[in-house]
C-alpha cells in the first residue's frame, strides 16, 4: 500500500488501523476547549505516532494518522481530510483552511480492475510554509513547493511549484508570491 501497489483496503489489519484513527479523531472532537494542552498533545501523538506541536481543530478526519509526516506549526482549520493510505508529507509552518481535503488514495481506471476491489494510492508532498485555502483539495501524487499559497476551493491536480499562488479547477499558477 505505502509502496503504490495495488492493496485491498477490505484487509482486517488495515480495517482495524483506521477504526483505531477513527476513534482517535472522534475523542480528539470531543476534548473540551479548556482541556489541559498536554491531554490534547497525547491525543495527537497516538493519532500521528509522534510528538507534535501541530494544532487540529475538530473535526478532523484521515484513514491511519500514521502515514501523515508533521513539520512543526502545522494548523488544521475546522473539517479536514487526510486520506494517508500513502505517505503525506507536511513541512513546517503549513495552514489548512476550513474542509481542506488530502486524498492519496486512488483506484484503477478500469472497471474490471475496480470492481476486484483492489486501489492503491501515491503520495503527496507539501513544503514549509504553504496555505491552503478553505475547500482545497489536493489530489494524489501532487509535490506544493515551499511558500506557495493554494486558493480556496482548488483543485490540485499536478504539481505546484514553490513560491507562488495558484488557483482554480484545475488548479493553475497565477502569480509569483
Amino acid at each position: 500500500m505505502l509502496c503504490g501497489e495495488l492493496y485491498n483496503g477490505s484487509d482486517p489489519s488495515l480495517v482495524a488501523d483506521r477504526n483505531r484513527a477513527r476513534e482517535l479523531c472522534q475523542a480528539l472532537g470531543y476534548l473540551s476547549p479548556t482541556v489541559p494542552e498536554s491531554e490534547r498533545a497525547a491525543l495527537l501523538a497516538k493519532l500521528f505516532g509522534v510528538a507534535t506541536n501541530a494544532w487540529v481543530t475538530p473535526p478532523f478526519f484521515c484513514d491511519y494518522g500514521s502515514n501523515i509526516q508533521l513539520g512543526d506549526k502545522v494548523y488544521f482549520n475546522f473539517n479536514c481530510v487526510v486520506l494517508d493510505v500513502a505517505k503525506v508529507t507536511i513541512g513546517n509552518n503549513v495552514l489548512f483552511g476550513p474542509a481542506v481535503q488530502l486524498y492519496t488514495a486512488t483506484h484503477p481506471m478500469n472497471a474490471e480492475e475496480r470492481r476486484s476491489g483492489l486501489e492503491f494510492a501515491k503520495p503527496i508532498n507539501i513544503g514549509n510554509d504553504v496555505w491552503l485555502g478553505g475547500g482545497a483539495i489536493v489530489c494524489p501524487g501532487v509535490t506544493i513547493g515551499d511558500g506557495s499559497v493554494i486558493g480556496a476551493g482548488s483543485v490540485v491536480v499536478r504539481d505546484i511549484p514553490g513560491g507562488v499562488f495558484a488557483a482554480g479547477n484545475p488548479c493553475r499558477v497565477i502569480r509569483n508570491v
